[in-house]
């Protein structure tokens, strides 16, 4: 998910986006546990991801 993409999203789908990214993430590890995952570095842009989801939700709640 990119920054802009970010930016568009309103309180409740960046939620949603978070749950489902945790989801994912979690996935990942057990992949990477059993050596099924295909690209390692998704583990990576996910947590990226989640942290820009919660910093957008963070500012809004300051704003």
């Amino acid at each position: 998910m990119k920054k802009q993409e970010i930016k568009k999203l309103s309180k409740d789908q960046a939620i949603k986006s978070i749950d489902k990214l945790k989801k994912d993430l979690f996935n990942f590890r057990f992949q990477k546990i059993n050596s099924q995952i295909t690209n390692p570095s998704k583990i990576g842009q996910t947590k990226k991801t989640i942290a820009r989801l919660k910093t957008k939700l963070k500012k809004e709640l300051n704003a």
